[in-house]
Formats: C-alpha cells, sequence, structure tokens
C-alpha cells in the first residue's frame, strides 16, 4: 500500500468506526481538514437492504464484488437472492460483521490484489465509495481492470452535482482535539454529472440513471472495444479466454483470518 492506503486503512479501523460498526448507530463523521463535519449514515448501513439498495441490486449481472461493502447489507441481500457476491473492506470489523451475517468479505483495499479481476459481472460503489482515494478517475480505471469485458459497474453518487476533494479523518462527534499526524486520509465527494465527465474519457458509456429513496446511481459499462474481424485467430480465443465468466470454484476460500468466507 502507498501512504495514503495505509492512512485510509488506519482511519476507518480506528475505534469511532469500529464502535458504531459494533453499536449500529452513531454519530460518525468524516472531519474535513476545514473542520467541516460530513454525516456517515451508519444506521442505515447496519440495517437491512432498503427499497433504493434493491434498486440496484436488481440490476447487478454475474457474480457481483461490493467495493467498501461495510458491515455487509448488499452482501447478504445478494447472497439471500441467490447472487454471488464478494465484500471488500480495509476495516476488520465491517468484514467481520459480514461475515457474521454470512455474507463472504475479505478485508482489503479496492487497490490491492483481489481474487478474478478481470472476471466480475458487476462492481459496486454504493454509499459515496466513489469516494475512496480521493480519486475518481483512479478508482474508475481500478475498477475497468477487475471487470468482465462489458462489465458491470454501479455507482451511487452524491445528491448535489458536486465534485470536491478532500483530506478527512474519521471523528465521533466530540470535542475536536489534536488529530495524530497519518490519520487524515483523501476522500472524493463526486454527483452524477462530475462522475460522467471523469468517466467517458476513460471509455466509460452510462447505461441508466436513477433517483430512489433521494439517491441517485449510475449504471455503467465499458465501451466494447474487441478486436476487428480481421484480427488473428489466436487473438479472437485469447479474447474468449479473458472473458470466461467466474464460477463457483474460482470463488475465494476460507483460508486464513484475513481471507474471504
Amino acid at each position: 500500500m502507498s501512504a495514503p492506503d495505509l492512512a485510509e486503512t488506519a482511519s476507518w479501523t480506528a475505534d469511532p468506526y469500529a464502535t458504531a460498526l459494533r453499536t449500529g448507530r452513531g454519530p460518525l463523521f468524516l472531519r474535513r481538514t476545514d473542520g467541516v463535519l460530513l454525516p456517515l449514515d451508519v444506521e442505515r448501513w447496519c440495517l437491512d437492504a432498503d427499497s433504493a439498495d434493491l434498486s440496484a441490486l436488481r440490476r447487478c449481472e454475474g457474480t457481483v464484488l461490493d467495493v467498501g461493502c461495510g458491515p455487509g447489507r448488499l452482501v447478504v441481500a445478494l447472497g439471500a437472492s441467490g447472487r454471488r457476491a464478494l465484500g471488500i473492506d480495509v476495516s476488520h470489523a465491517a468484514v467481520a460483521r459480514t461475515r457474521r451475517l454470512g455474507g463472504w468479505a475479505l478485508r482489503r483495499s479496492v487497490f490491492d490484489p483481489l481474487p478474478c479481476e478481470g472476471k466480475w459481472g458487476t462492481v459496486l460503489l454504493a454509499d459515496g465509495n466513489i469516494g475512496i482515494g480521493g480519486d475518481p478517475p483512479a478508482l474508475l480505471r481500478r475498477v475497468a481492470s477487475l471487470l468482465a469485458p462489458r462489465g458491470l459497474l454501479i455507482v451511487e453518487t452524491h445528491a448535489r452535482d458536486l465534485d470536491e476533494r478532500s483530506e478527512v479523518h474519521l471523528h465521533d462527534g466530540s470535542e475536536p482535539s489534536t488529530v495524530p499526524p497519518g490519520t487524515f486520509f483523501p476522500w472524493a465527494r463526486t454527483g452524477t454529472p462530475a462522475l460522467l465527465r471523469y468517466a467517458r474519457p476513460l471509455g466509460w458509456e452510462s447505461v441508466d440513471q436513477w433517483v430512489a429513496g433521494g439517491r441517485p446511481f449510475v449504471s455503467l459499462r465499458r465501451r466494447d472495444r474487441r478486436p476487428p474481424r480481421s484480427a488473428p485467430r489466436t487473438n479472437q480465443r485469447a479474447e474468449s479466454a479473458k472473458s470466461t465468466p467466474v464460477t463457483s470454484s474460482q470463488l475465494p476460500r476460507n483460508t486464513s483470518a484475513d481471507s474471504p468466507v
């Protein structure tokens, strides 16, 4: 991991977040360097998937990777519907809760090596997780490497037309105190127009846009870049091999405390 990755991991594994997940309630915020508090909806995250969540999950295709799965409501809901899904999160508390609820989860950053890269049918970036790493274009490029050809990306964007990048740390709403060095990490808040501005030059096209429960979503797919008809047969076979769907045997097994269930 890079230094920002380490700072982000340290923050999301800190006591305020773990405590909020354990109790199922906040308050919990991302506190910017200018002191502004950005509320995190921990209570909703710790409940079952709601109608807005289900509007996104119904659109999922193939096997699903939930990036920043938190306490696991989406992974669990996907499993209950018969969909094979894996959640990843840098928080031990989040992964542990997801597993207790019966979901498959792995403690890992999206920028770490992941199972079945290039073969996932759908990647989810819900609950503002397009902000992970503070660099939406970099995250979009990483997601492209995780998806199968013509795979689907579903993003929950900010309700306002925002394109904001800042340094933040987790805060429980108590009286501000001195923040230890290395606690801040980069984060972004991105509305739908900004997301589309970032996505188009990177080869993404919008498939659908909708609002459910006041929460906006966008689904995107990489433009088809199959080789031309005159391409050699060997190249066609290679492209076919790369697009092999994920099977149950390729999904990760439970091998250690930091491995998926």
